[in-house]
């Protein structure tokens, strides 16, 4: 099972505050070439270093701030190989997957599922709030964004769901011994992360409901299907889809998408609806079609340690 995969007496749960800190400090060596970009462009414009994210956000050309802002993930990722492999002794797949191997249907068919609803969403708002967007399409800089968010999102959302569904849910499990636990736990912990992020400021701390929210639903689809490749291909989908379609003055992404929102902000309706309907219906198309059963025991049971 996926969460036992990770329990065991030789993985003290010290090991994963330590592994932690090392995936932070691998991050923050990625976020150097960043730095050091903005630094010069200070130096030579003789301006302020910038003190907040939209500052930093203003400095570059969106494309270029989002290839320096992703540029991070990678140093993460390659963080997260080695504290599993060298930390845990354990092997990328088995905080990947209880299956024998990636299952690559799983991610494109729950990429697609979310990613073709994402779009229609986008486009259906558009025809209903013609007024609240304003098409920011431009070939050249748009091939561009494409290559890029194409490449590194999927490493950036791998990044997240590594980390968080795979690497500290087996850690909370050998913690707590039991599957609750880890399940609220990273929930919080992958909200709580996003709270920095403009879209809290402009909205206020009730979006944290959506975010806590999404991290619930991607631990519980990760623990029904006892692996992380569905919560890859959702997450993926969801940044990668949302980079290329929209973008907005505030969003954490400000990208040449297809369309610019310049509507005013407000959490209402877009934090409910997803987490009361959109996230149900889509917990019922993967139960039935991965024939899901025994939910009490796969979010709520015990788990036994392995020697």
């Amino acid at each position: 099972m996926f969460l036992e995969q990770g329990v065991k007496n030789e993985n003290r749960f010290w090991k994963y505050l330590l592994g932690s800190v090392f995936i932070i400090s691998a991050s923050f060596v990625g976020q150097i070439p960043l730095t050091l970009a903005i630094l010069y462009q200070t130096i030579v414009n003789k301006t302020p270093y910038p003190t907040s994210e939209t500052g930093i956000m203003k400095i570059f050309e969106s494309n270029v701030t989002l290839f320096l802002i992703l540029i991070s993930f990678v140093f993460a990722l390659a963080g997260i190989y080695f504290v599993i492999r060298y930390i845990h002794h354990q092997t990328i797949l088995s905080v990947t997957t209880s299956r024998p191997k990636v299952d690559w249907n799983r991610i494109l068919f729950s990429f697609a599922l979310w990613g073709a609803f994402t779009a229609v969403i986008t486009v259906l708002f558009y025809y209903l709030n013609p007024e609240d967007f304003v098409i920011n399409f431009k070939p050249i800089p748009f091939a561009i964004l494409f290559i890029i968010a194409t490449f590194l999102i999927p490493i950036q959302t791998s990044t997240e769901e590594y980390v968080f569904r795979g690497y500290l849910m087996q850690g909370f499990a050998n913690l707590a011994k039991n599957k609750w636990f880890p399940l609220l736990m990273t929930s919080i912990v992958f909200g709580v992360m996003h709270i920095f992020n403009p879209e809290v400021s402009k909205m206020g701390y009730i979006i944290m409901v959506y975010y806590i929210g999404t991290g619930l639903f991607l631990g519980i689809i990760t623990l029904m299907d006892e692996g992380i490749e569905l919560a890859l291909g959702f997450h993926a989908a969801n940044n990668l889809v949302g980079a290329l379609l929209v973008t907005s003055d505030w969003s954490v992404f400000q990208t040449h998408a297809v369309f610019k929102d310049i509507s005013d902000p407000s959490a209402s309706i877009d934090v409910i609806l997803p987490i009361l309907i959109i996230y149900p219906v889509m917990l019922l198309i993967f139960s039935k079609k991965y024939n899901w059963t025994n939910w009490k025991e796969k979010l709520t049971g015990e788990i036994v340690i392995k020697n």
